[in-house]
């Protein structure tokens, strides 16, 4: 990357619009969710009515089914003249019952009142236009069909108030009519039942009660049914009734002024507005419901084969051991790479580490990229013959790479960050895979040396259960996407095959690892190869070097895209690594906050017990498959207990991470390199606690 660049990739700066964004969207999120919480009663809830203390006044018990004032305990009502039937239908409207009662009745030339659901209106408001258009009259059963009663006065008047605005914005109408859900009769307006129709009839409503359903149709009556198919059948048989002369509105029998009045165009929009909002909500809730349960299988399914992936490829390197004719020893002379930029405080670590090595024939090239510190002198008065080191103007780490593979001397080339500590024999180990001719780079295993504190502990997890877990899988599924670069191992005629290091991404170890793919070459994993790296130690230096990543990720597999479509090796690795990488580590995660919001929803409103029941059986397979991971790497497991905190501060500057990727990748951001503040503590783990004895394996 040239110095222009460079200095224009420094001056960009990062889009900031999306995290106003996220800050609205996860709000109106939980808005909806919370609404659509409200109409299944989940919040706020009304679900049951409370029974009744005290009877229903005397005035009310001997009054007619319509009550059309009430004034204290005063009450005027009115009955149905004789022969004259006032047919309701309570709920709806229902897209099977609905159409269906509307047929019967027009078959009769019967007119009827349909007390609806405002959540069902808003869903059907076509049913609502049709119920109008064909004579009949329309009148509230509230938004949810909650019980007045039992309900808050706030979510009380809210039934009432967005139901008459679904109406508006429907068919242009509100209504003057009430039937309130879970009553029947006059005398079950008992207790709060009739003060919740009290306050109803102060706002100007007319209520509608029913008389006995056994009561004949010659003395006139206001008949009360669902929309089912019993409530079909029965409609039917009291349309023959011979008893009755007439089947009507409850206002047109009575002679009242029509139930529905037409609202201003202002009303009208503010009712669409809500039916929108209720349709979108209805339908992102249902939608995340299933994607949920979909990713939730998704999750289960990739610990699973993490697992299984794990255990083929253990059974694989305990059948190839060395000694077998294909599987020679390489003892090749090696050439080790160590590009560093103000890396004092750990580049003699790293060389003497390597000097240390129980594999004797190498060179250490460390190619200082411009340091401002002393970090170049350090590495030469490393007093070694074996120990080379180059200066070159700050162009970044991958130039710093090329610079050194052209001063190779070897065939066999090791690239090493400057932060990272070799154990003796991880040399030997690393190179051992090189055997075999089809293979062209190699990934040796890394762990964290500084993993005292909570964050470090994290990120150790991370490495040994995401990371080493992941390259297991990728190897037997032959998809490695990255040799890191603290420790790879690769042959330079590959290197130089595919151009050197591409200057091209921030995540130049991902770039060569999918260029070398492209080429036709294998790449594996030796997991007895163990470099010890340093991690970081705050929240604003993890951020960094995970954006870098994730940026420079992105950047990769845009590039290989076209991997896809390629036969053999390259599309084999892309249509099996890029889509792994995808979804997993880039739809999952954006998604992830509205994972969050339904798990908060879910543990304050929903089912408490079923929520924790689900996030504690989902750690509990993430404990046996990271304990699993942990006892293949010959780790101690007691690092497990600190994986159930990572939910609450971890997984959530994870998958932020990717949002902010994601959004300064789509906006064409140019990301500048984010460097760690290093302390030199990469080999801690290393040095305070002995390493057990391991086999080595080969392919």
């Amino acid at each position: 990357m040239s110095r222009s660049v460079r200095r224009r990739h420094a001056r960009s700066r990062e889009p900031r619009g999306h995290w106003r964004l996220l800050a609205l969207t996860l709000p109106l999120v939980f808005v909806a969710l919370l609404f659509e919480g409200w109409t299944i009663h989940e919040v706020d809830a009304a679900k049951s009515r409370i029974p009744c203390t005290r009877p229903a006044p005397r005035a009310v018990d001997e009054s007619g089914p319509v009550l059309r004032r009430i004034s204290g305990d005063d009450v005027k009502s009115s009955a149905m003249p004789a022969r004259t039937v006032a047919l309701t239908f309570d709920g709806g409207p229902d897209p099977v019952w609905t159409p269906r009662l509307l047929d019967l009745l027009r078959e009769h030339q019967a007119h009827a009142t349909f007390f609806l659901f405002g959540a069902q209106a808003a869903r059907h408001p076509q049913l609502v236009r049709r119920i109008l258009d064909e004579g009949h009259e329309i009148g509230s059963n509230t938004y949810t069909g909650a019980d007045l009663g039992s309900s808050s006065r706030v979510r009380a008047a809210m039934e009432l108030t967005l139901t008459q605005k679904t109406l508006a914005g429907s068919a242009g109408i509100r209504t003057s009519l009430l039937r309130m859900p879970m009553t029947t009769q006059v005398d079950t307006l008992c207790g709060a039942e009739w003060t919740a129709a009290r306050r109803a009839a102060a706002d100007g409503y007319v209520l509608v009660a029913a008389d006995r359903p056994d009561r004949d149709p010659a003395y006139g009556m206001v008949r009360q049914f669902s929309q089912t198919d019993l409530a079909y059948q029965e409609t039917k048989d009291l349309l023959g009734n011979r008893h009755a002369d007439r089947f009507t509105t409850v206002t047109d029998a009575l002679r009242m002024p029509p139930a529905d009045t037409h609202v201003s165009t202002a009303e009208r929009w503010q009712g669409k507005a809500l039916i929108w909002t209720a349709t979108a909500g209805h339908a992102f809730t249902n939608a995340m419901t299933w994607v949920l349960l979909a990713l939730g299988l998704l999750g289960v399914l990739r610990l699973v084969m993490l697992t299984v992936f794990a255990r083929a490829h253990v059974r694989r390197l305990t059948r190839l051991r060395p000694g077998a004719p294909w599987l020679r020893e390489v003892n090749a002379p090696v050439t080790v790479l160590v590009p560093a930029y103000n890396e004092e405080a750990g580049i003699e670590s790293t060389v003497h580490s390597l000097l240390a090595s129980t594999h004797p024939y190498l060179e250490v090239i460390v190619i200082d990229d411009g340091s401002t510190d002393q970090t170049a002198d350090l590495a030469t008065w490393i007093d070694d013959p074996r120990v080379r080191v180059i200066r070159q103007p700050n162009s970044g780490k991958a130039a710093a790479l090329n610079t050194g593979l052209a001063q190779a001397s070897y065939d066999v080339v090791v690239m090493v960050d400057a932060d990272t500590v070799f154990e003796p024999d991880a040399l030997y180990r690393l190179i051992q895979p090189l055997a075999h001719p089809a293979v062209g780079a190699v990934s040796g295993n890394t762990k964290v040396g500084n993993r005292r504190g909570l964050l470090g502990r994290w990120q150790h997890l991370e490495y040994v259960f995401g990371f080493n877990l992941d390259r297991r899988m990728f190897e037997v599924l032959e998809c490695m996407p990255t040799v890191p670069g603290a420790i790879g191992a690769f042959r330079r005629d590959a290197l130089m095959g595919v151009g050197g290091v591409s200057e091209d991404t921030l995540a130049e170890d991902t770039d060569l690892t999918m260029a070398l793919w492209r080429a036709g070459w294998r790449v594996v994993y030796e997991e007895s190869a163990i470099a010890w790296t340093e991690v970081p130690t705050s929240l604003r230096q993890l951020w960094r070097q995970r954006y870098r990543w994730c940026y420079g990720t992105l950047q990769a597999m845009w590039k290989h895209r076209g991997a896809v479509l390629e036969v053999g090796t390259a599309g084999r690795f892309a249509r099996r690594g890029l889509t792994y990488l995808t979804l997993f580590q880039v739809c999952l995660p954006l998604i992830a906050p509205v994972i969050d919001l339904f798990a908060l929803y879910g543990a304050l409103f929903s089912d408490p017990v079923q929520s924790l029941g689900i996030w504690l059986a989902f750690l509990v397979i993430q404990l046996i498959c990271a304990g699993y991971a942990l006892r293949l790497d010959g780790e101690k497991l007691r690092a497990l207990w600190s994986m159930p905190f990572q939910i609450f501060v971890y997984r959530q500057l994870m998958y932020l991470v990717v949002i902010q990727s994601v959004f300064a990748f789509l906006g064409g951001t140019r990301l500048k390199w984010h460097r760690m503040q290093r302390s030199g503590t990469a080999a801690d783990q290393q040095l305070r606690q002995p390493t057990a004895p391991r086999e080595l394996s080969s392919r």
